[in-house]
């Protein structure tokens, strides 16, 4: 997932940091990203590519309802942020304050 944001030099999303690749071994699937500092948005991990997840409007609300309450007012941003994600075909489900943070 980095990698199509860094292949389009993608350097931050809606003032958030992007970590960048330093260095990768596709024989020990391992990787190196820089140290970012807040605002940052971090942890692909639980990002669907290219499509969506299939989850019905109950999954998706209830969902909607969980991170609306762990962001705060800082909602609408996050929301912001995974839109500009899936402009690039990044569809983020794994969001949370601890990957997605502002500044204090």
């Amino acid at each position: 997932m980095y990698l199509r944001l860094l292949d389009r030099g993608v350097l931050e999303i809606r003032g958030c940091h992007v970590p960048q690749l330093l260095r990768s071994d596709d024989e020990l699937w391992v990787i190196e990203m820089e140290v970012v500092k807040r605002p940052f948005v971090l942890d692909f991990a639980g990002a669907y590519l290219d499509t969506p997840p299939d989850y019905s409007d109950e999954v998706i609300a209830e969902w909607r309802a969980d991170k609306q309450e762990q962001f705060g007012d800082r909602w609408p941003e996050v929301e912001a942020i995974l839109a500009s994600l899936e402009r690039y075909g990044i569809f983020l489900v794994d969001v949370s304050p601890s990957n997605i943070a502002f500044p204090p």
